[in-house]
């Protein structure tokens, strides 16, 4: 008798099989499941897309009408160059605050204290307050010694510390508030630890506050020191010139709201007052308050030419930081805020669907899901799915249009707008997930983490040449989410390459390729750990 053989009552797969597994898997849930919720997607991201239109073709058309009628906040409010009064002297000059907080400002501290004790204003009715969070014995002993510098001078000039962090700049800036001295004074000038106001920046503001007693802060615009430094840099220029030249330009002209930017500005103190003063139930402090005054009836001036010089983070991670608390803040802030918006009785019902809907659904939220999910997701997933098509006025018209509003206000860039639509796109993912985190208030929801500023340090010969001979931890700089989209994009593209017929791999191919060098941190500014 023969032995008997084993029996292998196992199917054996080979790869051709496993892929037509793989293929009749897809098909059987792809009618009934897949394409009914891309179908349901593409109409969301296109009326998302409509909103987003609507909003920067108004934008747009304001902004034309301004230029061509000449419109500024000196012809819509009392503004009267201040003059001395020989009889009463500089009593009538009001008292001035002027705040920097700052933390761990090792590169800038030297040049924000300088610029504010360098502002022209009667110097007694002028006190400049240092609000040192440092953690640094090291700084934090280099800004008191600063101080005192400038105080043998015949400047007055507070160093001010506490005890703990608690609420961050809000805390410091509340704090600040509090001690004896800022009782006499009428007005506080804020600026952060890298701004440089020119001299004539109290000039130019106060008298906006003293002649119009309904308005409660006037804001300046934004300098960029550092606009050249790297590519990363001139796109950031490129979409922070837009919210200045277009969107707190709307917000000023027509009256209706615009936030503020938590620096270069002066703020009437009985105004701040009135709003309950700095709240630290956000990352975005300062549009908080700017919030709470306008449902006081308070107004809002910005002076577009009043320009205050900064510097933009040129690190892919101090921005990713950055871009983090822009993101999710405002999404927590409207989240908290909404229903007490529409309950206000104090402004009128138009003004209340402008802050809920324009500011904060359209800009805040709309922008920036609709540019990943739509963009990033959905538009690539129409090309593994040809059953859903994404009509031409929402995958080229729309973004086009949108694209060219966006890029006008920098017009010295708009041979870089391809680069500026990819790097934005990258970005939007981790708005997105910002935005998301805000809206449920989960995770890093009030994650603090102060912008890194380089000042000059990477002018200095030693840095340059550091930058040379310090490894680079490749370790530090991935990006695992950018790496998946980057993978999930370049697959879409291939398919599309091969099967489709929309021509979608050209771009998805670009911005792959975007999400790749991203993924790899190969953005921006490279400062080794020391």
């Amino acid at each position: 008798m023969d032995s008997l053989q084993p029996i292998n009552i196992l199917p054996i797969y080979g790869s051709n099989d496993i892929r037509s597994q793989i293929g009749l898997t897809w098909q059987m849930l792809k009618a009934p499941l897949v394409v009914p919720i891309l179908q349901l997607m593409v109409i969301m991201c296109l009326a998302m897309s409509i909103m987003l239109f609507i909003e920067r073709v108004y934008m747009g058309i304001v902004i034309l009408f301004l230029k061509i009628f000449g419109r500024k906040p000196s012809k819509s409010y009392k503004w009267e160059a201040m003059k001395d009064d020989i009889e009463l002297g500089n009593s009538t000059y009001p008292m001035v605050l002027v705040q920097i907080p700052m933390y761990n400002e090792k590169e800038v501290y030297q040049l924000s204290i300088g610029a504010a004790c360098g502002l022209s204003w009667p110097s007694d009715r002028i006190i400049i307050q240092v609000l040192d969070d440092s953690t640094d014995p090291t700084i934090k002993s280099l800004v008191e010694v600063e101080c005192e510098r400038w105080g043998s001078k015949g400047i007055n000039i507070k160093y001010e510390i506490r005890g703990n962090r608690k609420g961050y700049k809000a805390g410091a800036l509340k704090e600040g508030m509090k001690h004896s001295y800022v009782k006499q004074c009428d007005c506080v000038a804020i600026f952060d630890a890298d701004f440089q106001p020119e001299p004539d920046f109290l000039w130019r503001t106060i008298p906006f506050l003293l002649h119009n007693p309904q308005i409660a802060l006037v804001q300046a615009r934004w300098k960029f020191v550092n606009a050249d430094e790297c590519l990363m840099t001139r796109m950031q220029e490129m979409s922070l010139d837009y919210h200045f030249t277009v969107e707190q330009e709307v917000g000023s002209s027509t009256y209706a709201f615009f936030g503020f930017n938590g620096t270069a500005g002066v703020w009437r103190i009985s105004a701040l007052n009135e709003a309950g003063g700095w709240k630290d139930r956000t990352t975005v402090e300062d549009m908080d308050l700017a919030v709470r005054a306008t449902l006081k009836g308070w107004k809002f001036v910005y002076i577009s030419d009043l320009k205050v010089k900064n510097e933009l983070p040129s690190t892919f991670k101090a921005y990713r930081y950055q871009q983090h608390r822009w993101s999710c803040g405002p999404a927590n802030l409207f989240k908290k805020m909404a229903m007490e918006i529409y309950r206000n009785k104090k402004v009128s019902l138009l003004k209340k669907l402008y802050v809920i809907y324009s500011f904060f659904f359209v800009r805040k939220i709309v922008a920036h899901i609709v540019t990943f999910v739509f963009y990033c997701l959905v538009l690539p997933a129409t090309v593994l799915v040809p059953e859903v098509e994404v009509p031409k006025w929402g995958s080229v018209y729309i973004p086009s249009t949108i694209t060219i509003l966006n890029a006008v206000g920098t017009p010295r860039s708009l041979h870089l707008v391809v680069f500026w639509v990819l790097f934005e796109n990258v970005m939007s993912l981790h708005r997105t997930k910002a935005t998301f985190i805000g809206l449920l208030e989960v995770g890093r929801v009030n994650e603090w983490v102060v912008t890194e500023k380089l000042g000059d340090a990477l002018k200095t010969k030693s840095t340059a040449k550091s930058l040379k001979t310090l490894p680079i931890k490749f370790g530090e700089r991935l990006h695992l989410l950018e790496l998946g989209v980057g993978g999930y994009l370049l697959f879409c593209g291939c398919y599309d390459y091969a099967f489709g017929k929309n021509g979608y791999f050209i771009y998805l191919f670009a911005q792959s390729m975007a999400f790749f060098i991203a993924g790899i941190g190969y953005v921006g500014t490279f400062v080794p750990n020391s």
